[in-house]
C-alpha cells in the first residue's frame, strides 16, 4: 500500500470519486489551475477540465448556494470552502437551505453536497485562519459532521460522504495536512460514518477527541502511560452523528472521562459529550468530567501554542481524574 499525508489522500479520494461518477464536479476559489490554496485539488482542473473543477469568484455565499442548486439537480457537488473561518457569508445557504431540503420534502429531494474546509490552527494564521467551528453545524439537524485525523479515514470517509445522499461538512484538521502519514489502500473503500475509531484501549481514563487535537492526545497517553497509568483514547471522526455507544460503553468501563477539544470551551463539543456522559453513565462515573479546551477568546497570532491544548494541559486532565477519589 502507498504511504499517504492526510493531504495527499485527500486528493485521491477526488479523484477516484470524479473517475467513478461524473456527476461529481467541484466549484471553489483557486481550486482549479491552482490546486487549491494548500494542494488538496491539484491536478484534478488538467484531468477533469473546466466544467467539472471550477474556480468561483470569493463568495461564499454564492458558491454554496450554487452548490445546493447542483445537488438538487441530481449532481454530487464537492465545493471547497478555503479556510473554515471564510465560511459564515454562505451560513444560511447550509443551515437554512442545504440541511432542510431532504427534511422539508419528506425525502422526495436530497440535497447531497460535500462542503470540504480546513479547519483550526495548526500554521500561525491567527484569528481569521483558524477557528473550529464545528458546533455551528453539529447543532443543525440534517447535515452530517466529519472530521478525520488519520489519512485512511480522510480518503475512506470523504468517498462515503460523496456517495450519500445528507449534506456533510467535512472538516479538514490543516494541521495534520502534511504531517499525518501512513499507508493506504489504493482504489476505492469507505469508512462507516457515525461510528468512532478506537486508538488505544485502556482501563483507567476515557479519552475523547477530534481532528489534530487527536495526535496530541496520542502524545499525553503515552506520558500517561510512563506513570502506570492506562487510558482509553477514542476518535470521533464523525460529529453529527457521533458514536454515542463507543464512548459511553468505554466510560463504563473506565468511570473516568477526559474531552480533548481546540474549539473554545463554551458551548464546544465537548459539553455535549459530558452532558450525555452525565445522563447515560452517571452511575459508573468515579470522578468529575475534565474538558480540555481552547480559551474563550478570538483565536491569537503570536499565542497559537498557548492557546491550544497541549499534552501536558491534557495530562494534567487525565491525573487528575485518575487520582480523584
Amino acid at each position: 500500500m502507498p504511504e499517504m499525508t492526510l493531504l495527499a489522500a485527500i486528493n485521491d479520494a477526488l479523484n477516484i470519486a470524479m473517475a467513478k461518477d461524473e456527476r461529481v464536479v467541484m466549484l471553489g476559489e483557486d481550486i482549479g489551475k491552482k490546486g487549491g490554496v494548500f494542494g488538496a485539488t491539484a491536478g484534478l482542473h488538467e484531468k477533469y477540465g473546466d466544467l467539472r473543477v471550477m474556480d468561483t469568484p470569493l463568495s461564499e455565499n454564492g458558491i454554496l448556494g450554487t452548490a445546493v442548486g447542483m445537488g438538487l439537480y441530481g449532481l454530487r457537488p464537492v465545493p471547497e470552502i478555503q479556510f473554515l473561518d471564510f465560511i459564515y457569508p454562505g451560513f444560511d445557504q447550509i443551515v437554512s437551505e442545504m440541511a432542510k431540503f431532504r427534511y422539508r420534502s419528506g425525502g422526495e429531494y436530497p440535497c447531497p453536497c460535500v462542503v470540504r474546509s480546513p479547519s483550526g490552527g495548526g500554521i500561525k494564521g491567527g484569528h481569521y485562519h483558524s477557528q473550529s467551528a464545528e458546533s455551528y453545524f453539529i447543532h443543525t439537524p440534517g447535515l452530517r459532521v466529519v472530521m478525520p485525523s488519520t489519512p485512511r479515514d480522510a480518503k475512506g470517509m470523504l468517498l462515503a460522504s460523496i456517495f450519500q445522499d445528507d449534506p456533510v461538512i467535512f472538516l479538514e484538521p490543516k494541521a495534520l495536512y502534511r504531517h499525518a502519514k501512513e499507508e493506504v489502500e489504493s482504489g476505492y473503500f469507505e469508512v462507516e460514518l457515525g461510528k468512532a475509531r478506537l486508538v488505544k484501549a485502556g482501563d483507567a481514563v476515557t479519552l475523547v477527541s477530534w481532528g489534530s487535537m487527536v495526535v496530541t492526545c496520542e502524545q499525553a497517553v503515552a506520558k500517561a502511560a510512563e506513570k502506570g497509568v492506562s487510558v482509553e483514547l477514542i476518535d470521533l471522526r464523525s460529529l453529527l452523528p457521533w458514536d454515542t455507544d463507543a464512548v459511553m460503553a468505554s466510560v463504563k468501563k473506565t468511570g473516568r472521562l477526559v474531552i480533548a477539544q481546540e474549539a473554545p470551551r463554551t458551548l464546544g463539543f465537548a459539553s455535549e459529550i459530558a452532558a450525555t456522559a452525565a445522563e447515560k453513565a452517571i452511575d459508573s462515573l468515579r470522578a468529575p468530567i475534565a474538558r480540555v479546551s481552547g480559551f474563550d477568546t478570538p483565536f491569537p497570532y503570536t499565542l497559537e501554542h498557548v492557546y491550544k491544548p497541549d499534552a501536558q494541559r491534557i495530562l494534567n486532565a487525565i491525573d487528575y481524574v485518575a487520582r480523584y477519589d
